[in-house]
């Protein structure tokens, strides 16, 4: 049995990784390490031949949602980065060290986004980019 709080967390990403259409779940994986502690690994194949991966260990504290580590990657199908978030502490100089964001071109000081706007961000991204190509 899982805390609630941990419960009430993993079931917020599984609705929002549900919401999304033209999708291919390749991986979904919950490793429960103890009542209060989950590793979550997860991958996601769009229709686009894009991948988002979401990868994080995550373990209640005082009540609270806190992440050990996190890796929220996007990347279209020609393997480009497209933009990843996670707190590796490579970046000391970043203000939001080590919370930061790499894109195509640079990295920069970003907040942890949730996991469910990182899905959405991606899903935003192939949407435009669908947009784009309509309107050609």
């Amino acid at each position: 049995m899982l805390h609630d709080i941990l419960s009430h967390y993993l079931d917020s990403i599984e609705s929002a990784v549900k919401s999304l259409s033209n999708v291919y779940i390749e991986r979904y994986e919950v490793e429960i390490i103890t009542f209060d502690r989950v590793n979550l690994r997860i991958r996601i194949r769009f229709g686009q031949g894009h991948m988002f991966e979401l990868n994080e260990a995550v373990i209640i504290d005082d009540e609270n949602v806190n992440h050990l580590g996190y890796r929220y990657h996007f990347q279209d199908g020609k393997n480009k980065l497209l933009f990843r978030y996670d707190n590796t502490p490579h970046f000391p100089e970043l203000v939001t060290f080590p919370d930061h964001k790499h894109s195509e071109e640079k990295v920069i000081s970003s907040e942890k986004p949730s996991p469910q706007d990182a899905i959405l961000e991606a899903a935003k991204i192939i949407t435009d980019t669908e947009n784009q190509a309509v309107d050609i």
